[in-house]
């Protein structure tokens, strides 16, 4: 395979897969921008099922790096990633979704004075690509090396404090597509002045109403041979498929107390998630397949925001653990230079990876004017106590 050329020296993410116990791949060397590589120094790396190890080619020994143990796993499913950090003087290598909490292996180049950084800084910004694989498939190349753990959380705007904490990500560093997304959804609330009373009429609906008999009717649409009355959730869908995300763009999703869904990805689409109404956990997942664990844990609440990126938050599982209904808003997108659209949500039952077909069960109108009006049904007429009534 033809070297896959890094978009900026020095730094860059390999996604790939690995077909058996053991793969490597070379990151080339160039001493200057003539293209012309330099094979008698570059940097090679291996991964066998305990780890990773890496090492100069004009080096005896492997780099000293920090390895957890860890590193091909027995999951077709699985994929992985290594990233070139010329700036920091960082190499790291993970299993799943590139970021930080799922490295297995990191190692930083010899920086303990000026002249140790700039002689680890100009070998790794000599290196343009990755070639010679060997039982490795690359999947993608990202331009922006790993670096500390992205925030979940995305707001308006951003204090100093929370720009050099990494407490949340501010919309504007959003994609194209998500902003846009996310600027539709701002304002969006579930209680409105004509109709106050929404949130409650949901939860009474979910009590012995519609809500109620429809969760019923989706109890086996996980798992046909082991329903769970308690996997599922309402789909209410506004508008209509544009042909621009897995089903509808805009989904209202109603999730009561105990209510959970399966672990699932959500077709590589750009997409953002507001909690209207309630709270709800979040885990997140490196990647889709039986022998993946959940490698962070976060609770959303009314008015929080969570986003998901092609490659980034794509794997979850939803689960509500409070005491009452939770509902958001589930926005969903392809990136504008996506040609591959994949219309479905997959999702893991037991050890089987699954399609689901992003449906609705009811559009938003139609569902509103149904709880407005179970909500007047259920409620006494009024009295006129002047008269005794």
């Amino acid at each position: 395979m033809a070297e896959l050329k890094l978009s900026v020296r020095g730094q860059g993410v390999l996604l790939f897969t690995a077909g058996g116990d053991t793969c490597a791949f070379v990151l080339t060397s160039s001493a200057d921008d003539s293209g012309k590589l330099d094979e008698s120094d570059c940097l090679l790396v291996a991964w066998t099922g305990s780890g990773v190890s890496v090492r100069r080619r004009s080096a005896p020994e492997p780099y000293p790096g920090a390895n957890t143990g860890k590193g091909l796993v027995a999951d077709a499913r699985a994929f992985y990633w290594f990233s070139l950090d010329a700036q920091n003087c960082r190499l790291r290598a993970g299993v799943g979704e590139a970021r930080a909490e799922t490295a297995v292996y990191e190692c930083k180049l010899p920086a303990a004075t000026d002249a140790e950084r700039r002689e680890s800084k100009a070998f790794l910004e000599s290196l343009t690509g990755f070639g010679a694989f060997t039982g490795a498939a690359p999947l993608r190349l990202l331009r922006d090396p790993v670096g500390r753990a992205p925030p979940l959380r995305v707001e308006p705007s951003a204090t100093l404090d929370a720009l050099a904490a990494g407490l949340h990500l501010p919309a504007t560093h959003l994609a194209p597509v998500a902003r846009q997304m996310f600027d539709c959804v701002a304002g969006c609330r579930l209680d409105t002045d004509d109709f106050p009373e929404f949130s409650r009429a949901v939860a009474a609906s979910i009590a012995g109403g519609w809500c109620r008999k429809r969760l019923a009717e989706k109890a086996d649409e996980f798992s046909k041979t082991d329903p769970n009355p308690a996997e599922t959730y309402l789909r209410i869908t506004l508008g209509e498929n544009t042909g621009e995300s897995p089903g509808v763009p805009y989904v209202l999703e109603i999730w009561p107390a105990g209510h959970f869904s399966p672990t699932h990805s959500h077709a590589n689409a750009e997409a953002i998630i507001k909690v209207l109404h309630g709270d709800i956990e979040v885990q997140l997942y490196p990647y889709l397949g039986p022998s993946a664990a959940p490698f962070a844990t976060a609770d959303f609440t009314a008015g929080d925001v969570m986003w998901i990126s092609p490659t980034l938050n794509q794997v979850h599982r939803l689960t509500n653990r409070g005491a009452e209904p939770c509902v958001t808003i589930q926005c969903y997108t392809y990136d504008r230079g996506d040609r591959a659209h994949y219309d479905f949500f997959d999702y893991l039952d037991k050890a089987d990876v699954k399609q689901y077909t992003p449906d609705s069960d009811m559009e938003f109108s139609e569902f509103k004017a149904l709880m407005r009006a179970e909500w007047l049904a259920a409620r006494p007429p009024a009295r006129f106590a002047c008269f005794g009534l």
